[in-house]
């Protein structure tokens, strides 16, 4: 036989044979199918769908989870928040890439991410972490089989329980102490706290207000933007503070601002596009006024907790003053009813005493 092109040759029987790669065996050598025709046009007919085929199999086959997370991160970089973006790349990077980056997408299954799964929680990440992890992965294998076409089923992917943690709010005794320390220094950092204790803030949203956010004809709070401290997208461990919109599309909201908070606003009124907490054009970021918090409850002698207990502690207020849910959870700014029922409003016994001694005065 004698050579025509590159992968067409013509034997001695007068047919043409044409070859192509399908796979590569343990030691990376290249795997050939062959393909006959009585002519050479047909030969190079079955050679080019053939490669086409074989094509779409290897890139099925050998397509890395580090190639393919290059490409999603491209995908998505336009399409999410950039605190969102950097969350995904430091989750990404920190503990999936290290353990995944190599293998093939095709090689992945329910019993290899289960063993990653299983040792995360070894290393003593939480249950509710790994899931996030997890949740980050499965959207860029979405994304991978979309694009590569390869098959991965994710049922038999079995993701850690996570306990659901009481935060039980701040005791009645305790708020009647911090309103009264805040009522007697006050500051915009107190009124700060009060905005969060008696609107159901979250710090993020309390650090983005603006004096513009606020109504004073109609005594409206308008929540339009977040800040918080992300990761730099560059792998270092630099951080920046960024100003974004709020967490979600319904964490975009008007709020009545209560009749003597009222007061407190037009006190410490200022110009509109100034911050609140800062009282400048320069934002007071999320850690400084955890920090700022902590000295306040110290200075009022009160049992040390985390700022989002504000929070907690309105919501669970608001449920035990006979709040409908519905009304609730648009005031926080949840997506949905049931975030606002399983995450915020734990009501202590004595608020479940009252309603269960109701039932007999209503005989």
């Amino acid at each position: 036989m004698y050579k025509i092109s590159v992968n067409i040759t013509k034997r001695k029987d007068g047919r043409y044979m044409g070859k192509f790669i399908v796979g590569y065996d343990d030691n990376g050598k290249a795997q050939y199918q062959y393909v006959y025709g009585r002519t050479y046009d047909e030969a190079e007919c079955k050679v080019l769908i053939g490669r086409e085929v074989a094509s779409r199999y290897l890139s099925d086959r050998y397509v890395t989870i580090g190639k393919v997370y290059e490409e999603w991160l491209n995908a998505v970089v336009n399409r999410v928040k950039e605190s969102t973006f950097a969350n995904y790349k430091a989750k990404f990077e920190k503990h999936i890439l290290p353990v995944f980056a190599d293998i093939p997408c095709a090689d992945l299954s329910a019993g290899i991410i289960n063993e990653f799964i299983n040792k995360k929680l070894a290393e003593g990440l939480s249950a509710s972490y790994v899931r996030d992890i997890f949740t980050v992965f499965k959207s860029m294998l979405k994304y991978a089989q979309e694009e590569y076409g390869f098959k991965l089923s994710l049922k038999n992917v079995v993701l850690p329980k996570t306990e659901k943690k009481q935060i039980r709010k701040i005791s009645d005794t305790e708020q009647k102490r911090l309103i009264s320390y805040l009522r007697n220094n006050m500051s915009v950092t107190a009124l700060g706290i009060l905005i969060s204790l008696f609107m159901g803030l979250r710090i993020g949203e309390l650090c983005g207000l603006k004096w513009s956010d606020v109504d004073f004809d109609d005594k409206i709070l308008h929540i339009r933007r977040t800040v918080q401290r992300i990761s730099l997208p560059d792998g270092s461990r630099k951080t920046k503070v960024v100003i974004s919109t709020p967490k979600s599309e319904t964490s975009f909201r008007s709020v009545a601002i209560p009749d003597f908070l009222m007061e407190y606003f037009k006190m410490s009124r200022n110009k509109d596009d100034f911050f609140i907490l800062s009282g400048s054009d320069k934002v007071i970021e999320p850690r400084t006024m955890q920090y700022r918090y902590k000295k306040m409850i110290k200075s009022a002698e009160i049992e040390n907790h985390n700022f989002h207990k504000l929070r907690h502690t309105f919501a669970t207020n608001c449920a035990e003053k006979g709040f409908d849910v519905k009304t609730l959870s648009v005031v926080l700014g949840h997506s949905s009813v049931n975030l606002t029922l399983n995450r915020y409003i734990h009501p202590d016994h004595s608020h479940e005493r009252r309603l269960m001694n109701s039932m007999y005065m209503c005989l």
